[in-house]
């Protein structure tokens, strides 16, 4: 989904967008963005391209514009405090991009590139001189020189402020109390291992506290030794075998000059280096070292390099794309151990903390058991591991360096090849020194706490001393999800809500959308009498249930779940349920049908039918209905069996649909007019009997004028009289001829219903489906014949008659009860 269809789908507010987006342009440009995913890592490759284009020429210009402030240039003055050299002993700080375009008013294009790479150039000195001055001065050891007194007379402060009489007395009881104890409670080993470490305490604190931080900060001490063992084996590995360390840092630096920045930029300048030709080499040094470079032209001209000179008279569009290579190149090389640098001071300090916290141990905390003497324990252990990390990493260092010199020195002037394997190296050393710095880490922690499980009960097994707690686990192996845990935590926090201004996990992007839906719901929900288990909502969807209920009853009482007949079944139990044609799909649905195709060619059926019955204008709305389902059927079942006719391929499911609706319509028909209607006082063959079956069986419209005119007392014509004589000879009277009235429109749906269940048995015998419609066509004709003064036969209740009613009518008794309640 794209950022533009998001934002289509949501309602924004203007005061909900953040301010960079109530700007119409910047809103564009970030719609514009967003929209895929494609143009949003364009965006961001282009950007970091316009970084390492801009950000050196805003560096340069800020050096040159510090430089030129000083009246004079023998250097940059900005970076000649580093005194990084090469090999030659120029200080980097005076080296210079050399162009010589010639007259500018005559050489604009020339003037105007000389002047962008000399911005980029200057740009790259910062970056470059910084970093190799960095990793020369971590190595030299000359920060710890700095920070050494200082620090060791804050510890002898510390230590003078802690070791009270009072301090020790009160720690030293606290000790005794859990040497006895633990002999009350019979751990007599505990109270063994509490005395000796007491005893220890008391002997080692005295000399550690008279000079706290000596083995540590010391010319002599553990980092000083460190780092001269690590410089030792890197100089060792690399094939120095009697390595000086003062000596080898200021070659590494020299050398990182050199690969780094004198060669990178002769093959940026020239096009190659010209340190191979003697005569040009010392030229260029010569230019160099004045700062300025104005004569490094004419010299390069009278040493014979052509390329070199033409290269620095015509300077390119080409030299700024090569500037951005090799500052791309050279500064990931140079990051990498910039930050080992860094990493080395971080675990000097680390020692030197972990030594100022042993101070608290040796002083008081060490006499007492449990997690201050775990304290005590893991301060000492941290601080001999921070010592031999720092050495580890000294060494990656100085391998990393020296390995780096080896490769340009073999490449023989290919700059770029030693960067690209360069990079390959570094990717493989960023992972070696996550592990390296994983294990010493785990080795930290593992060692500590079996120091102090053994000190608080000799224990040599696995489990966690007291005070030791899970750090292990925190520190590896759970960073992330730890980090992702506590981001969850603090945006679930109810604090954290009440500061975001009641926004529920303020951290989720849709927070604020999320918010005032809650609230609008929250609004209409709370209000009295909506909500809960009777509320008006529920109110609102129970017809849902009903419905559902009714067409699963219609569909089991017919011929099934997901079958036509059911289907129609259970509409017509729905509709009775007063579901309209809205409701028949989520009817069948949740009555349990799951064959959607014919779900939909059921309630479709259903619809046209209803449509088509109101056309149909008779007296009895179910007659139409049943008259206007027949007429569907014949329709679409002629559309099937008239293959190749003018009329559309039919289709053998809808026929069934048909069908099964017009049973529906057909049962709805007749269980309106059931029967019950007595004629001839229960005699069978009675002249009454006999007239209403013989207009069944040949219907007329004047033996059904007589039988009208007789219930309502009229005076009947000749054919009329000749139809009706029996029934005049047998004295019937108008209540009689009411009742024969009710009993026609009974008869015609018992005979419709009939009909139609004997066409659903055999749908391919065309002789049933003429028999329905010939019933049908006899029941329109009696609605039709009906006259005006005499309601239809299925509007027409039969009056009483004289007869003893059929039936065991006690069982109306059950029906008085529940009347009651």
């Amino acid at each position: 989904m794209t950022f533009a269809t998001r934002r289509r789908r949501r309602s924004w507010r203007l005061e909900d967008l953040p301010m960079w987006q109530s700007y119409p342009l910047l809103r564009r440009c970030g719609q514009w963005v967003g929209a895929s995913r494609r143009r949003r890592r364009f965006v961001a490759f282009t950007g970091l391209i316009l970084a390492m284009s801009i950000l050196p020429g805003c560096l340069g210009a800020i050096a040159g514009a510090q430089t030129d402030a000083g009246g004079g240039r023998s250097g940059n003055g900005a970076l000649s405090w580093m005194n990084v050299r090469d090999s030659a002993g120029v200080n980097v700080s005076n080296y210079v991009f050399v162009s010589d375009p010639g007259d500018a008013l005559f050489h604009l294009k020339e003037t105007g590139l000389a002047t962008v790479i000399n911005l980029e150039f200057a740009g790259w000195m910062v970056i470059v001189i910084t970093g190799i001055w960095l990793i020369g001065y971590v190595l030299s050891f000359q920060w710890l020189n700095l920070f050494a007194a200082p620090l060791r007379l804050f510890a002898r402060v510390l230590t003078g402020e802690l070791t009270l009489p009072v301090m020790l007395i009160a720690a030293a009881t606290i000790g005794a109390f859990c040497v006895a104890w633990f002999v009350l409670r019979g751990h007599h080993t505990k109270a063994t291992l509490q005395i000796v470490t007491m005893l220890a305490v008391a002997l080692l604190g005295p000399m550690f506290l008279a000079d706290p931080l000596s083995e540590v900060l010391a010319p002599d001490g553990w980092l000083g030794q460190g780092r001269d063992l690590g410089l030792s084996i890197a100089a060792g590995l690399n094939g120095d075998q009697n390595p000086d360390s003062a000596r080898l840092v200021t070659t590494m630096q020299t050398e990182l000059a050199d690969n780094f920045a004198r060669k990178p930029l002769q093959v940026w300048n020239f096009g190659h280096e010209i340190d191979d030709e003697p005569a040009c080499r010392t030229v260029w040094n010569a230019g160099m070292r004045g700062g300025a470079g104005d004569s490094v032209p004419a010299g390069i001209q009278g040493c014979g390099d052509k390329d070199a000179y033409n290269a620095l008279r015509h300077p390119d569009a080409e030299q700024i794309g090569a500037g951005l290579l090799v500052l791309l190149a050279g500064t990931l090389l140079l990051a990498f151990a910039a930050v080992l640098a860094v990493k080395i001071v971080r675990s000097a300090l680390d020692s030197v903390y972990q030594g100022l916290v042993s101070i608290i141990g040796f002083a008081a905390g060490g006499f007492v058991y449990g997690p201050s003497q775990t304290l005590l324990v893991r301060s000492v252990v941290h601080t001999f591991f921070a010592a031999a990390r720092m050495a580890t990493e000294v060494v990656f260092l100085g391998m990393y360096v020296l390995f780096l010199s080896d490769l340009f020195r073999q490449a023989r002037g290919q700059v770029m090849t030693v960067f690209v394997i360069g990079a390959i190296v570094e990717v493989v050393a960023i992972s070696q020194l996550k592990r390296l710095t994983a294990s010493f880490e785990r080795g930290n922690d593992w060692v500590a706490n079996r120091f102090a499980a053994g000190i608080q009960s000799g224990a040599r097994g696995g489990g966690s001393a007291v005070g030791m707690g899970t750090v292990g686990a925190r520190r590896h192996g759970l960073g992330v999800l730890g980090t992702l845990a506590a981001a969850s935590t603090i945006s679930s926090s109810p604090i954290t809500e009440w500061l975001m201004n009641k926004t529920r996990t303020p951290l989720r992007p849709d927070a604020p959308a999320e918010k005032r839906s809650l609230r609008a719901q929250w609004e209409m929900w709370g209000r009295s009498g909506y909500g809960g288990a009777n509320g008006w909502q529920v109110q609102n969807v129970l017809h849902r249930q009903i419905y559902a209920d009714a067409a699963r009853e219609g569909a089991l009482a017919a011929a099934g779940i997901d079958t036509a007949t059911g289907a129609a079944a259970g509409i017509q139990h729905a509709v009775d349920a007063g579901a309209g044609i809205g409701d028949l799909n989520a009817a069948l649905q949740g009555a349990g049908f799951t064959d959607l195709a014919l779900i939909r060619r059921a309630v479709s059926s259903w619809g046209i039918v209803a449509g088509n019955a109101d056309d149909f204008v008779l007296s009895d709305k179910r007659l139409g209905h049943t008259v206007a389902a027949m007429q569907r059927v014949q329709n679409t079942a002629n559309r099937l069996v008239r293959s190749g006719s003018r009329f559309k391929r039919g289709d053998a499911d809808d026929v069934a649909a048909d069908l099964a609706t017009l049973q529906a319509a057909a049962y709805r028909f007749r269980r309106a007019n059931e029967g019950g209607v007595t004629l001839d006082s229960g005699v069978p063959g009675g002249p009454q009997s006999d007239f209403v079956e013989a207009y069944m069986d040949d219907p007329s419209q004047t033996r059904l004028s007589a039988l009208a005119k007789l219930a309502n007392e009229d005076a009947l014509d000749d054919d009329e009289l000749l139809v009706a004589a029996d029934l005049l000879a047998a004295g019937v009277n108008s209540t009689d001829a009411r009742r024969m009235w009710a009993w026609v429109g009974n008869e015609h749906a018992k005979r419709v219903y009939d009909s139609v269940s004997a066409l659903l048995a055999d749908p391919a015998d065309p002789q049933r489906m003429r028999d329905a419609r010939r019933v049908l066509a006899a029941a329109q004709a009696t609605d039709r014949w009906a006259p005006s003064r005499m309601n239809s036969p299925w509007k027409q209740l039969a009056p009483p008659g004289n007869n003893d009613p059929a039936g065991d009518w006690a069982l109306m008794n059950q029906v008085a009860m529940r009347v009651r309640g």
